[in-house]
């Protein structure tokens, strides 16, 4: 792309009107994000058998594999 080809069919507009806007309204202070953790799937396949052999969420058993390792990191500095 070239950096001076311009765009005449952008959406969006030269200039937004925010003053009816209102700051900050999604803003939860006290929120706590659960952010997602992609296995490889046979790490995930490997641990959904271990879980399910334990009776167990796989979340569970994650953490508790991180937990244990943290721990294991800590004993080590």
């Amino acid at each position: 792309m070239n950096a001076t080809t311009t765009h005449d069919d952008d959406d969006m507009p030269a200039e937004v009107d925010f003053t009816g806007a209102t700051r900050g309204k999604f803003y939860r202070p006290n929120l706590r994000l659960n952010l997602p953790v992609y296995l490889d799937a046979d790490v995930q396949n490997y641990l959904n058998a271990i879980a399910a052999k334990k009776g167990m969420p796989l979340s569970q058993l994650a953490n508790d594999l991180l937990k244990r390792e943290i721990g294991i990191i800590e004993a080590v500095k």
